[in-house]
């Protein structure tokens, strides 16, 4: 491997490489960072969603329309869950109101996620 080191005040201070080269290390470098975040999951594993539900919200969907439909709750039925009305459900998902802090915990029960899945 051909290489050049520049020096600044006499000491080493940068090196130079092929493209090649440093495109191999970088290929490698994030190999091991994906390694490291699949070994990170299986040891405290989470909760995984359908590729649907998150390219729903990728796509714009409300967190809270796309997670209700994935757990086949209607409004209604969230909305009794966690006693308020379909109407401020439905408010929510179209972004016509936030849910205060007590409501967003009863939410997050009702669908069993964590509560800044919502946010």
């Amino acid at each position: 491997m051909r290489r050049q080191i520049i020096t600044q005040g006499g000491k080493p201070a940068f090196v130079v490489i092929p493209i090649e080269e440093w495109r191999r290390i970088e290929a490698t470098l994030e190999d091991r960072a994906d390694a490291a975040g699949v070994r990170a999951f299986l040891k405290n594993p989470g909760e995984t969603f359908p590729d649907a539900v998150l390219a729903a919200i990728l796509d714009g969907a409300p967190a809270l329309k796309a997670l209700r439909e994935h757990r086949g709750l209607t409004q209604a039925a969230l909305a009794k869950a966690c006693a308020t009305s379909a109407v401020y459900i439905s408010q929510i998902e179209r972004g016509e109101r936030q849910a205060g802090r007590k409501l967003q915990a009863k939410l997050s029960k009702a669908l069993g996620i964590e509560a800044d899945l919502l946010s």
